[in-house]
């Protein structure tokens, strides 16, 4: 029988709604409402992360349980426990939108093994009370992408909430793709998350808008309690304290973001984890064409708010928005500014290392240069992940056109590298060369150290629509072959070479493919 080391805290230490009606209504004095996950007509287990399911402590014979399914799925509520969805407000595309919380995610338990804890969360079991005018439902596609990203992004080496499990309800959804007026019904799906905890910035924004300062103030002490234990000071020090870690936390996690490439696409404030995770996997993307200025989400395709450029500026923005609401608990404008001047310093000290370890460079950031190349980049139509990972294959005694002809694979339209831009794509590669001469490391150990932060594999979004289109005819093989592949992203996988490619030609402005709605 599968057993659980069940440690519930969340819904067991701060504020319960009285209310226990699972009506969509407001929920005041509250951290969180009692719910109970719909139960699907049909589940079937379509997969699951092994690694996951071992940081909870299941077993492979578990895995394949029906009480496994049945816990996944939303079918059963796990004997002994309550299961609720969180209050939460924030900050949409810049606009204060009141309460939120919720609206399709529903907490299951949390879990201690190996002293680490877990909290475990079901996307798409049905509607809550902060479900607003939806259904609290997911469809197969949104999930496929939520599943795989999750456990790709933690094998990358980027800050995230993790997925345990992907399950099709056996419900058809209704959803608008493109809110464009043309709804479809979609097979219905649900994935279990896994992370410490799935608190938000918009948890502490709903009840400092309310004024509610015993909740504010209990949220705060809880979180710093079990997630930044290392914290000891007493009074507003302590809250300081914990402001400055989670702006820390925050630039360390949009770091890698870039340095991977990656646009979260809703950086909304009630999509910001305040432990510093990637959380809400949405319309997300890579940027495969350098195009800074892109974004996946089509609710953001005029104001590109949440553009790849523009993700730094943003997490900021967003930051001060979370100490707008921690405030009550500081009253000190100074310190609250000197913890937040320290987003910048802190970032503008960690990004020219992470661009020198991309490209394979210890001597000083110039910031010339890499203004130069990314506008090269840029205007050359590059795929990003190939430019990064094909550079490292770039050897001290070569020439500039050996050096050039080696991320040549990178550019979409290699014919169009001539003339000035060639000449110029020269001249970049020859400081490059000087600069790679003046490094007392051997190529061979350069390239090592490069492949180590520049990723061979990302999940590129036709090749997670490629797994979607297979799932849709109840062929799920390429969602574990992805799974598998980008476990290894940083290794060579000879094997799985086909994946290292840029986005095909019948990709590029295909719905799933280029860019995506809210409901992705």
């Amino acid at each position: 029988m599968m057993k659980l080391n069940l440690n519930d805290t969340f819904n067991k230490q701060l504020q319960a709604d009285t209310d226990t009606s699972n009506t969509r209504r407001q929920v005041f004095g509250a951290c969180f409402s009692y719910v109970t996950p719909r139960v699907p007509s049909n589940p079937k287990l379509l997969h699951v992360a092994d690694e996951v399911a071992n940081l909870i402590g299941l077993s492979k014979e578990d895995l394949t349980s029906a009480e496994f399914l049945a816990l996944v799925s939303g079918s059963k509520v796990y004997p002994e426990t309550q299961s609720y969805a969180m209050a939460y407000a924030g900050h949409q595309f810049g606009n204060w939108a009141g309460q939120l919380g919720d609206g399709r995610a529903i907490n299951l338990f949390e879990v201690l093994h190996k002293e680490q804890r877990w909290g475990l969360q079901l996307k798409g079991a049905g509607e809550t009370p902060y479900s607003r005018t939806a259904d609290g439902l997911a469809v197969l596609r949104s999930s496929i992408r939520e599943h795989l990203c999750s456990e790709a992004m933690f094998h990358l080496g980027v800050p995230t909430t993790r997925s345990l499990s992907l399950v099709s309800t056996g419900d058809k959804v209704l959803r608008d793709i493109l809110y464009n007026g043309n709804p479809a019904y979609e097979d219905g799906a649900v994935v279990c998350r896994v992370a410490p905890s799935f608190i938000r910035f918009g948890n502490f924004e709903l009840l400092a808008a309310r004024k509610d300062l015993p909740n504010l103030k209990a949220l705060a002490d809880y979180t710093i309690n079990y997630f930044y234990p290392e914290i000891k000071a007493t009074g507003k020090e302590k809250y300081l304290a914990f402001y400055q870690e989670v702006v820390n936390r925050t630039v360390d996690m949009i770091v890698e973001w870039q340095r991977v490439g990656f646009v979260h696409g809703v950086m909304n404030t009630d999509n910001m984890s305040i432990l510093g995770l990637t959380i809400d996997y949405g319309p997300y993307g890579w940027l495969e064409d350098y195009n800074l200025d892109w974004t996946p989400n089509t609710t953001d395709a005029e104001g590109k708010r949440y553009r790849f450029r523009n993700q730094p500026d943003i997490a900021l923005w967003n930051l001060v928005q979370l100490g707008n609401a921690l405030y009550p608990l500081i009253e000190d404008i100074d310190s609250m500014e000197q913890v937040l001047n320290s987003y910048s310093h802190r970032f503008d000290a960690k990004f020219p290392v992470m661009m020198q370890e991309k490209l394979g460079l210890t001597s000083e950031y110039n910031t010339d240069f890499y203004d130069e190349l990314g506008t090269l980049l840029s205007v050359s139509e590059t795929d990003m992940t190939i430019f990064y990972r094909n550079l490292a294959n770039v050897l001290k005694s070569d020439t500039p056109e050996i050096a050039l002809s080696k991320i040549e694979y990178a550019f979409y339209q290699p014919d169009a590298i001539v003339a000035t831009l060639k000449t110029t794509w020269l001249n970049w590669m020859e400081l490059y060369l000087q600069k790679l001469n003046e490094e007392p490391i051997s190529d061979a150990d350069r390239k090592a150290k490069m492949n180590e932060v520049n990723p061979k594999y990302v999940l590129r979004n036709y090749m997670a629509q490629l797994a979607i289109d297979a799932a849709e005819k109840e062929d799920y093989t390429l969602i574990e072959e992805l799974h598998e592949l980008l476990k290894q992203p940083y290794d060579e996988q000879p094997q799985n070479e086909k994946w290292f490619a840029k986005r095909p030609d019948w990709a590029r402005n295909k719905v799933g493919c280029s860019m995506l709605s809210c409901s992705s």
